[in-house]
């Protein structure tokens, strides 16, 4: 396959991504936005080598509302801050098991919610891991970028519009 044929097919299945130079150029960490999660800014690990987006959360705990299953769950949402705390409501979207970059496998809670980064928002797949011994609370997988964000790997920080 030529890289043509695998964007006229990626635009085909996803018309509702960007033509390729309407993509916005981010660097390998950036600042982004949770807005349905009330989170102005974080700051994000784009990680092309993840699949799916995690957040670093913890304390969650599963409720029903509406007869629905929701999480409710509480973020350091600044990096290197752990006495800053932000709580989080959100409807559970799956449950998977996810492999890490260790190889270790854990069952994790799936939410959908918005991400802003520069001026682009829209709903994305996070899954919510405790991510302590991590340098990002966020990490931005492939799926969150494909055929909207182009990547940087020698720069950081692009976008600054959101800093926190």
């Amino acid at each position: 396959m030529t890289d043509n044929h695998i964007s006229r097919a990626s635009r085909t299945e996803h018309s509702d991504l960007l033509p390729a130079k309407s993509m916005i150029l981010v660097g390998w960490r950036e600042w982004v936005g949770l807005p349905e999660l009330n989170i102005q800014a974080i700051k994000a690990k784009v990680d092309t080598g993840a699949r799916t987006s995690c957040l670093h959360t913890f304390g969650i705990e599963e409720y029903n509302k509406d007869g629905e299953k929701w999480v409710k769950f509480m973020i350091h949402p600044k990096q290197d801050n752990t006495i800053t705390k932000h709580e989080c409501h959100a409807k559970v979207f799956d449950m998977r098991t996810v492999r890490d970059s260790g190889g270790h496998e854990t069952y994790r809670y799936v939410i959908e919610t918005q991400l802003s980064v520069g001026n682009l928002c829209y709903t994305i797949e996070i899954t919510l891991t405790a991510r302590d011994n991590m340098q990002f609370r966020m990490l931005m997988g492939r799926t969150a970028m494909e055929g909207r964000l182009i990547v940087d790997p020698k720069a950081s920080f692009i976008l600054q519009v959101l800093q926190g």
